[in-house]
């Protein structure tokens, strides 16, 4: 049996309880139109990994003309089938080519050990699918945009970074996976519980070179109980149960979310946020909820990032609520943001 670890986030939260809720009635992760024209694809990274990719056109799409479009990553540990697709979906609706990802080791994509943490390489999907967005025929290479969730909000700005050809980076919910790794949510962990993590990690290297089973950690629980904090339910109620439950190509339902131990440790070197002023004077936009658990990270990577930027707080949403609630999602906030940054004369 294939171990999970558990990793300290440093949280000091109140049970809520032991029976997963309804799900919202607006929830849609799983959402439809078929009167958009979807395909799979997939394309090459610079190492030559493959990344898979649903790629959406319109309804209005017509040949001949060259049209914005949009990379969309997914929370981390998901898939591209979770809150990606449903993004793809709805920014299609509003005339954009859309392009729902998974990133290296997760879903589709190729990579191993499958669950791996590597972030360059995620940064480096996001400049992958624009080499392959850029090369279609239908696609205004100087109008490309991107959307990141969760967790892929750090690596599209990681990828703008590097990546002049991003015009414009939208996040939703937007995790540091790197201040998250290193201190916890609030900066509640320790330097000895950072270094238990990285002594853990270190030493099950030795048991996976010789053979042994691969270990995993963080992810979302299995299971509720009586003394399950808010975050663990709030993930739970998406993760594990037909809201949003997934289980991807070469992973069980037991490694599902979850990334292994001894890759984690990669996200204690990755920095998204340093520099980020040189994105300008390309356009950011910050959407989180206003009581999401990881509003903390936007309101940062706001402070840090020169203008034009904006940080746009959801009335009454939490940080899960942004990944498939189709009422609380702002589309039209991200159609308004990116067609007025994605300029062009072939709209």
């Amino acid at each position: 049996m294939k171990k999970i670890a558990t990793l300290t986030l440093g949280l000091s939260l109140t049970a809520a309880g032991t029976i997963a809720a309804e799900p919202p009635s607006d929830a849609d992760n799983f959402y439809q139109n078929e009167k958009l024209k979807q395909e799979k694809v997939f394309f090459p990274t610079l190492y030559r990994l493959q990344v898979a990719g649903l790629l959406v056109l319109p309804e209005s799409f017509q040949e001949g003309v060259r049209y914005p479009a949009l990379v969309i990553g997914h929370p981390m540990g998901a898939v591209k089938e979770q809150s990606a697709r449903l993004y793809a979906m709805k920014m299609a609706e509003r005339g954009f080519i859309t392009l729902a990802i998974d990133l290296p080791f997760w879903g589709e994509s190729e990579g191993a050990a499958r669950n791996a943490v590597l972030p360059d390489l995620y940064t480096e999907a996001f400049r992958a699918a624009i080499d392959f967005l850029g090369t279609r025929p239908f696609v205004d290479r100087q109008r490309i945009g991107a959307i990141g969730i969760c967790g892929s909000g750090s690596f599209a700005i990681s990828a703008a970074k590097i990546d002049p050809r991003l015009k414009a980076v939208a996040t939703v919910s937007m995790y540091d996976m790197g201040t998250a790794t290193r201190c916890g949510l609030k900066h509640a962990q320790t330097l000895e519980q950072r270094r238990k993590i990285l002594e853990e990690a270190a030493e099950q290297r030795y048991i996976e070179f010789s053979g042994g089973d691969i270990a995993y950690t963080g992810g979302t629980v299995h299971e509720l109980t009586e003394h399950s904090t808010p975050i663990e339910r709030e993930f739970y109620e998406f993760y594990r149960t037909p809201r949003g439950e997934v289980t991807p190509p070469g992973s069980t339902p037991e490694t599902t979310t979850h990334p292994t131990l001894t890759s984690n440790v990669a996200f204690m070197n990755f920095y998204p946020f340093n520099d980020l002023e040189t994105i300008a004077p390309r356009a950011l936009l910050f959407i989180t909820g206003e009581n999401a658990h990881s509003r903390e990270f936007s309101e940062d990577a706001y402070r840090r990032a020169a203008e034009p930027k904006e940080l746009y707080i959801v009335p009454g949403a939490g940080h899960v609520d942004l990944y498939d609630r189709t009422s609380l999602i702002p589309f039209g906030k991200l159609e308004e943001f990116f067609t007025r940054f994605l300029t062009g004369s072939e709209r």
